[in-house]
């Protein structure tokens, strides 16, 4: 296929822009440290990086969940119940058969259910979507409700704590020194590039989120596609489930809530197009760097919780406002260079 027919955010013609995005994002990452780093002596300091290394993972993966099915065109409002509904699923299967004291042979069994709670969640989602045409923020609404009350009703609004010191390694524990969680989200980007950038379903999701019509009539299957890009996206919720439980030691249905809102905003910062059709990983996960160091930094300064959530909304209108005034330059541009 020649290059004037890839989907948006493919081509030459566009490479500027997507090497002017990591550059932009790096510099931005920078000028917010500086800035926090002069409004507070304490925060240029290993703990805070420490701690912004282990509490970053768990938002990554739920962006990553989040990421497929925004450039496919699409939106996952449940990611972080069906985080949660899998990791109550592995917590089930420990407290089942041992609690703390349970071997790796069940922890494999845990990791398997999560996984596969994930994946269910993400399938019945992608199903309903592709072969119904139903509007996927209606569809992951629904499904939202859905996993939110199944969880409470099999926790009764409580939660399940307590698993083995190797689960909790993978949430607190270090590898030669790096954040084991920092470890499982660094391969999960690099999983989510390859998929995204060499993989035919990458190639299918950019597609689909150009013109899904336009796509099907070139013989690209979009409902199987479809359906596994939303499976895929209950996948990685279940890897995030893990992820918390094992940092957490317990696991609810309410972890999480106010991620959902920061997965969105990481997207949109990362240069992922809100119509669908062009989005990276890289960028993403630079652009989720930047969100937690400001969310470290403000709690270093003693912000209020209630103003940090407006903050993050003004944040995500004004970075809407000036991907809007971009475009319309970068379309400006290129049509007075023809």
């Amino acid at each position: 296929m020649s290059t004037q027919t890839l989907p948006r955010g493919e081509g030459g013609r566009f490479a500027h822009l997507i090497d002017s995005d990591v550059a932009g994002l790096l510099a931005l990452l920078v000028l917010v440290i500086a800035l926090f780093g002069i409004a507070d002596n304490e925060f240029l300091s290993l703990s805070t990086f420490t701690s912004v290394a282990f509490q970053l993972p768990e938002l990554g993966l739920l962006s990553l969940a989040m990421l497929m099915p925004i450039i496919s065109g699409g939106f996952n409002l449940a990611i972080t119940f069906t985080a949660n509904l899998s990791g109550l699923a592995m917590a089930y299967v420990l407290q089942s058969h041992g609690g703390v004291d349970a071997g790796l042979e069940v922890f494999a069994a845990g990791v398997l259910a999560a996984l596969a709670t994930g994946a269910l969640v993400g399938w019945l989602m992608g199903v309903i979507i592709a072969y119904t045409g139903a509007h996927p923020i209606l569809v992951s609404l629904s499904t939202m409700i859905f996993v939110r009350g199944l969880g409470e009703f099999l926790t009764r609004g409580g939660d399940i704590s307590g698993v083995p010191g190797y689960v909790q390694a993978i949430g607190q524990g270090t590898v030669y020194g790096v954040p084991a969680p920092v470890l499982v989200f660094a391969a999960a980007v690099l999983l989510w590039s390859v998929v995204l950038s060499r993989s035919r379903l990458g190639f299918a999701t950019r597609m689909i989120g150009s013109n899904i019509e336009a796509t099907r009539f070139s013989g690209v299957p979009t409902r199987r596609s479809l359906t596994l890009i939303y499976t895929l996206s209950g996948l990685m919720c279940g890897v995030a489930g893990i992820v918390m439980l094992a940092r957490f030691n317990s696991v609810r249905v309410g972890h999480g809530e106010s991620y959902l809102l920061i997965t969105v905003l990481a997207c949109f910062l990362g240069r992922v197009d809100p119509f669908g059709g062009f989005g990276r990983v890289f960028p993403v996960a630079i652009a989720l760097l930047i969100l937690q160091v400001i969310a470290s930094g403000l709690n270093q300064l003693g912000a209020n919780q209630h103003l940090s959530t407006a903050l993050w909304g003004g944040f995500l209108l004004l970075i809407m406002v000036v991907r809007s005034i971009w475009a319309s330059r970068s379309l400006q541009t290129l049509f007075s260079k023809r």
